[in-house]
């Protein structure tokens, strides 16, 4: 099992929800999140003040999948988290990890099938 963890542009959360829904990855946690990276920020304006922010807003999609799903899901989060064809600096990064054990609260079902 492997957990993925996507940071990506808030506007393409769901463009990234439904495209793994459309290939039956339908558990995922989402959590805004803030990051500062190849951007280096953005200069904003607030009631005439002009200031600096340096940590973007992005969100975090935490995925649980079966081995045999990784690549496919790999696949459709780039697809579908990339600003236009050839993609652009801040779209975002994914992580995946292992995962060495996983236990359904509800029922205490464990492993993969707990997923």
């Amino acid at each position: 099992m492997k957990l993925i963890v996507a940071v990506i542009q808030p506007t393409k959360l769901k463009a990234v929800r439904e495209a793994l829904v459309g290939m039956e990855v339908t558990r995922m946690s989402v959590a805004d999140a803030q990051g500062y990276g190849r951007q280096r920020g953005k200069t904003e304006l607030y009631r005439g003040n002009e200031y600096q922010s340096s940590l973007l807003r992005k969100v975090a999609v935490e995925i649980l999948v079966n081995d045999d799903f990784v690549d496919r899901t790999l696949e459709v989060l780039q697809a579908a988290a990339r600003t236009g064809p050839e993609g652009s600096i801040g779209d975002g990064k994914i992580f995946v990890m292992s995962c060495e054990r996983v236990i359904r609260i509800s029922d205490g079902m464990t492993g993969p099938e707990a997923v």
